[in-house]
């Protein structure tokens, strides 16, 4: 095929070429889901962990005027919602809120009430009396035995209880108080008194659902916080681009559980034992498959057994069969199978193979741009950059665009939602406005590669700066076109509709911010200080990450 843009083309991009090229700019497509509901990413490194986590706990300590431990509870219960936190607050009041998280406030006691040191008190875990000032009540009024709460508290923590520990008294649904465990238990065992806040510090990120981590292998650290909507696909500073809804790769337009399922059949090895179904046959013998490489329809097995490939009951070379039997329907199925698979499955590897060869040419074109900027003079040379990362986008989204139809209009998922007909009319949309897209992705690609050092005039430049330009605007509203038919015409019409996709973005996948935030107030509250929490984390930041690391190791 030949790479140079033709002649229509040049046509139509002279025609459609304003009288001043300077004039022409990239499209910057919104969306509804940018200019409203689009979520703004934050990254979360190890660093602003605690000051992220703190940003939240502020919130509530104020709406509530309760301290950290109290805060940290109720959060921890409404999975660090605050909306859903406030909404019960609101609609249900202080002491539901407060029941269901399983958080007592502390009456002021009666002054006639207070023990002298020396006093004794009945412990009811251990059953001895012990000195007063050797015991600890918690906000739910029982008291225990300090060595009794110890051991309380330390196997709930090695069971992986520790954010949520409950009063020892029976059928008590109060949490204790995290300073107190952290207290005792840190006279125990400093390590799992560390190992105790760790718990508490990473619940903000493993009990939220607008925060998680980056499933980066080998784990970078840092965790992705989002606001708004989390079907979304976010890019972390370490340079991963994921699904934040199920930390998969970006996807779309696939939906997590089409790809999910694209993934399995795409690396699985299910594929290559339907070829053998299909090209083979198993020796009547030993029963073992056979694959006939000769013209011949009396095959030897590697047995030794001789048989008729036709009706597979030959014992003898001298064997004839010519009687009519009714042919097996299902092998006919599996090669029709087989064959829509490899329709799909051929064009979504070779977009993701021209990505993967389009990515290197990066390094090529930055190159051209030094040597053009020295040879001509000219410095804007953005809109190849600009132009370079329509290509990048699209190109993911038509790869991706094929896993997609193979399950939308196969009986796979969609097998009762519609009609032959109705199937057959949407697919036919479908395909014309994926073509058109990889028509012009194709034609963006063949120009980014065109060698850039043979413009030597200045006119020359301007001439693909504008076929650039405006080839990139094509390619964009092609894109968002595609998106729009998937969104509105496919998904939007099923009965039960479980495939959502995250939103076109103009710009691509998002790249994430790096959060940052004050930790003012702090050390009156009685919670580890940034420079502990630090301490800690780097003490244990090996272990964390190998065990986060084994947890993600499928997302690559």
């Amino acid at each position: 095929m030949d790479d140079s843009i033709s002649e229509a083309d040049c046509d139509y991009y002279s025609h459609n070429s304003s009288d001043d090229d300077d004039d022409l700019e990239f499209d910057d497509i919104k969306t509804d889901h940018q200019c409203h509901s689009l979520p703004s990413c934050q990254v979360i490194t190890s660093d602003s962990l605690l000051a992220a986590q703190w940003d939240v706990l502020q919130r509530v300590m104020d709406l509530l005027m309760v301290g950290v431990h109290h805060a940290r509870t109720l959060l921890i219960h409404y999975h660090w919602d605050v909306d859903k936190l406030v909404t019960v607050f609101v609609e249900k009041g202080k002491d539901h809120l407060f029941a269901e998280a399983g958080v007592k406030m502390v009456k002021c006691p009666d002054l006639g009430t207070y023990l002298s040191p020396s006093s004794t008190l009945f412990c009811n875990v251990c059953m001895e009396d012990v000195r007063y000032n050797e015991t600890t009540q918690m906000d739910c009024q029982h008291t225990f035995c300090n060595n009794c709460w110890t051991e309380h508290f330390i196997m709930q923590i090695r069971e992986g209880h520790s954010r949520r520990i409950k009063c020892m008294s029976h059928k008590c649904n109060t949490i204790c108080d995290e300073s107190v465990i952290r207290n005792l238990v840190s006279k125990r065992d400093q390590d799992l008194a560390k190992k105790f806040d760790r718990f508490l510090l990473e619940s903000y990120i493993e009990e939220n659902k607008l925060v998680k981590w980056c499933p980066s292998v080998p784990h970078c650290g840092n965790a992705i916080r989002v606001e708004g909507d989390v079907l979304c696909e976010v890019g972390c500073t370490c340079g991963l681009q994921f699904c934040f809804s199920c930390l998969s790769e970006a996807h779309s337009p696939c939906s997590c559980l089409m790809w999910e399922l694209w993934t399995k059949k795409w690396k699985d090895e299910s594929m290559n034992l339907n070829w053998i179904k299909i090209n083979t046959k198993n020796c009547p013998s030993c029963h073992k498959p056979v694959e006939k490489n000769g013209g011949c329809n009396i095959v030897r097995c590697l047995c030794g057994k001789p048989f008729c490939w036709v009706c597979m009951q030959a014992r003898s070379y001298n064997h004839a069969c010519g009687r009519y039997v009714d042919p097996d329907d299902s092998v006919e199925l599996r090669r029709k199978t087989l064959y829509r698979y490899r329709h799909y499955y051929e064009r979504f590897k070779a977009h993701r193979d021209s990505l993967n060869l389009e990515t290197e040419l990066e390094k090529t074109v930055r190159m051209k741009i030094s040597f053009c900027e020295e040879e001509t003079g000219l410095r804007e040379f953005n809109w190849l950059e600009k132009g370079m990362c329509v290509l990048f986008r699209s190109r993911r989204a038509l790869s991706y665009s094929y896993a997609f139809a193979f399950y939308m209009f196969g009986d796979e998922l969609f097998k009762n939602d519609l009609s032959k007909r109705e199937k057959k009319i949407k697919q036919n949309l479908f395909e014309d406005q994926q073509q058109q897209f990889e028509a012009n992705v194709e034609k963006l690609s063949r120009l980014i590669e065109e060698p850039l050092d043979k413009y030597s005039v200045d006119e020359e430049v301007k001439a693909i700066r504008s076929k650039v330009i405006i080839l990139s605007n094509v390619v964009g509203k092609c894109c968002k076109s595609m998106y729009d038919c998937i969104e509105n015409d496919l998904l939007g019409c099923l009965r039960c509709n479980i495939h959502n996709i995250a939103p076109y973005r103009s710009d691509g996948v998002e790249k994430a911010s790096e959060f940052s935030a004050s930790l003012s107030n702090m050390g009156s509250q009685g919670i580890p200080s940034e420079e502990e929490i630090n301490g800690w984390m780097v003490e244990i930041d090996e272990s964390s990450k190998f065990d986060r690391s084994n947890k993600r190791s499928r997302v690559s």
